[in-house]
């Protein structure tokens, strides 16, 4: 099966209703996906239309119904959809971050050791980070890797956070 090549606003609306449902384990409303994602209500409607066409959103009726993304959706966005995910704390300016789990940690520059970065992939959203936060990620399950950074940049449309390392440790057993 080829993926789905979705618009940088279809992947927006398609990510904050799986985060949004991560939450509530229920249907979405769409007036909450437009809060999230910064758009007017009629708006989400139309594009749950065009994922409802492409099999990524199913509409639920009735007062307490909504959107719930398919598996399609976990597809296109290339997310595991985990039961039990691991636990990996995320931390903003010394405060545990709730509602957002950390999907991968890809050390971009590790060559380069004045400007070491890491891109910090989560499931959840990055609206509520600023430049220049204190973020702190981990530890880990298995290496118990723990990275600490400030907050350079960020995108929305695929949750990711981009930090410069101040300081990574992993703990050494001996």
């Amino acid at each position: 099966m080829s993926s789905i090549e979705l618009t940088p606003s279809q992947k927006r609306i398609l990510s904050a209703l799986v985060n949004l449902h991560r939450q509530a384990e229920d249907a979405v409303k769409g007036e909450d996906i437009a809060g999230e994602v910064d758009r007017n209500p009629g708006t989400i409607r139309n594009q749950m239309q065009s994922l409802k066409a492409l099999q990524l959103v199913e509409g639920v009726p009735g007062p307490k119904g909504g959107y719930k993304p398919t598996a399609g959706a976990y597809r296109a966005l290339e997310l595991d959809r985990m039961d039990q995910p691991a636990d990996v704390e995320l931390t903003r300016n010394g405060d545990a971050i709730e509602g957002i789990n950390v999907d991968g940690i890809d050390l971009t520059s590790v060559h380069h050791p004045e400007l070491c970065r890491a891109e910090i992939s989560v499931q959840g959203s990055v609206r509520d980070f600023h430049e220049g936060d204190s973020v702190v990620v981990g530890p880990t399950p298995l290496s118990r890797l723990r990275v600490e950074g400030t907050l350079e940049g960020k995108d929305d449309t695929n949750d990711v956070l981009i930090l410069t390392i101040d300081d990574m440790r992993a703990p050494v057993d001996g």
